[in-house]
């Protein structure tokens, strides 16, 4: 069977006047091989019904492929591959010509085609002369009039590829960018996920700043700037926030660098971890790093001569926030809890510092505690807080910085093997026969007592039922 989608376009549709464009041509002149892309797109053009080529494409892929049509304005069928390995969209021509087409696209990059069988690329805007200047130029002065979508594509494609936007172009986003706000928030979420998880994702966030995007798509970003912060802090609530970001990429790409080389191989893999919407564990952790600092413009306490004193709860509020942001970006639950947990727990490491005894070791009781309230982001939290601690620089930061990374590292491994359950206390008993040992009722006092001996097993304060039982009858007296 072929699984290779422009050989399976190629076979159904080689008595078709169709082309492939865009982003496959754009890596073809790139050199970069569609099977080193994870879940290649392949777009095409085609003068004929895109209802039938969809068919026709389906059945030539064989078992497990679907096809449907889309709900945009132009009509476009969408292939899907067995297992989501790749997918085909296909668009009727416009215009009367693959020109004409051509001339209506986003950016002159990929604004080229070929013939479904083979010829010559056709570049009727200069898109190859672009890709090898590395510019990102508009196709036509109407390119973001037709869909304001674009706007962000330009910053998305520039981040991605490596590009420097024309002036005229960025002119052109800079006066269309308002529309983003009529956008859904699905198609803004699916650029911003990708300039978030790119590589050169500061470039890419700097360039939305100086295009006027970020206003429009993550505007809470945007409220950070010159928010004034308290003397254990060297920059304003933005600076800070893009300094975490920092640290974050930092811990990806050497996690042992921080907490110690026994633990890189697993951060790595949980890093790598596919959780939602096309994000990994470290695409959520980055958003947790842009978004955990998100409720401090409205939490902000000053002084009487103005001064920052704090922000209370900025962290249980910050976590409403993202509900929010990512509400309005149309996201999955999933990716909501996830990254509003990351914000509502970021603070919880470094309150540990301070229940450590006097030989630095943090009490089991204390650990169990940090482990289940941050469950399921024990891991991820704990990286985000260490970037939080090592991008906060004020005051005694050398101290404070040292003692929470010493901490981390000794918490990570445990959160690993919590994450993994090979440390999650066993019960001793079941809840029905301690109600039968302390001859009480099933309800909220003996769910209280099996956390409390939960809490126990995992100190290892009691081993066996007996020391158990013995427990949950001193913690019923107490009660």
């Amino acid at each position: 069977m072929v699984t290779d989608p422009l050989q399976i376009v190629e076979q159904a549709l080689a008595d078709e006047p169709a082309w492939v464009v865009g982003g496959v041509v754009r890596d073809e002149l790139l050199g970069r091989a569609l099977d080193a892309v994870a879940a290649p797109d392949v777009d095409v053009v085609l003068d004929a019904e895109p209802a039938a080529a969809a068919h026709a494409i389906a059945r030539a892929s064989g078992r497990g492929t679907a096809r449907f049509a889309l709900s945009d304005a132009f009509g476009t069928w969408r292939v899907v591959g067995p297992d989501h390995a790749w997918q085909v969209d296909l668009t009727p021509l416009r215009g009367g010509s693959i020109e004409a087409d051509l001339r209506l696209r986003d950016l002159t990059v990929n604004a080229m085609a070929r013939p479904v069988g083979g010829g010559p690329v056709v570049d009727p805007t200069g898109g190859r002369r672009d890709l090898a200047a590395r510019v990102a130029r508009a196709a036509s002065d109407r390119s973001f009039a037709d869909d304001p979508l674009r706007t962000l594509r330009v910053a998305r494609f520039a981040t991605e590829l490596d590009l420097t936007v024309d002036p005229g172009t960025a002119a052109l986003v800079r006066a269309h960018v308002p529309g983003l706000d009529a956008v859904s928030g699905e198609r803004v979420f699916a650029e911003l996920r990708r300039i978030v998880a790119a590589p050169r994702v500061r470039a890419g966030l700097r360039l939305m700043d100086e295009l006027g995007l970020t206003e429009h798509v993550l505007p809470e970003l945007s409220a950070l700037h010159g928010v004034e912060q308290n003397r254990y802090h060297h920059a304003d609530v933005l600076g800070h926030t893009l300094e975490v970001l920092d640290e974050i990429l930092a811990i990806e790409a050497d996690p042992g660098a921080v907490f110690g080389p026994e633990h890189a191989a697993a951060l790595r893999a949980l890093l790598a971890e596919p959780l939602a919407d096309g994000l990994t564990r470290g695409g959520a952790l980055r958003f947790g790093a842009l978004l955990h600092d998100a409720a401090k413009p409205q939490t902000r306490m000053v002084g009487e001569a103005g001064e920052t004193l704090g922000f209370p709860r900025h962290d249980v509020e910050g976590e409403q926030l993202v509900r929010v942001v990512f509400g309005r970006l149309r996201t999955s639950e999933r990716l909501r809890a996830h990254v509003g947990a990351l914000t509502r727990h970021h603070l919880r490491l470094g309150f540990l510092v301070h229940e450590r005894d006097e030989d630095a070791r943090l009490p089991r009781r204390a650990l169990y505690r940090y482990l289940v309230t941050t469950d399921p982001v024990e891991a991820d939290v704990s990286l985000l807080s260490v970037a939080d601690r090592l991008a906060t620089r004020g005051r005694k930061a050398d101290e404070a910085i040292a003692k929470h990374v010493g901490l981390a590292r000794d918490v990570i491994g445990e959160a690993l093997a919590w994450r993994a359950g090979t440390t999650r206390p066993v019960p001793l008993l079941r809840g029905d026969e301690l109600a039968r040992e302390l001859g009480i009722e099933p309800g909220p006092r003996l769910g209280a007592i099996l956390a409390q001996l939960a809490e126990a097993r995992f100190a290892d304060e009691v081993r066996d039922r007996q020391e158990a039982v013995v427990l949950a009858r001193s913690l019923l007296d107490d009660g």
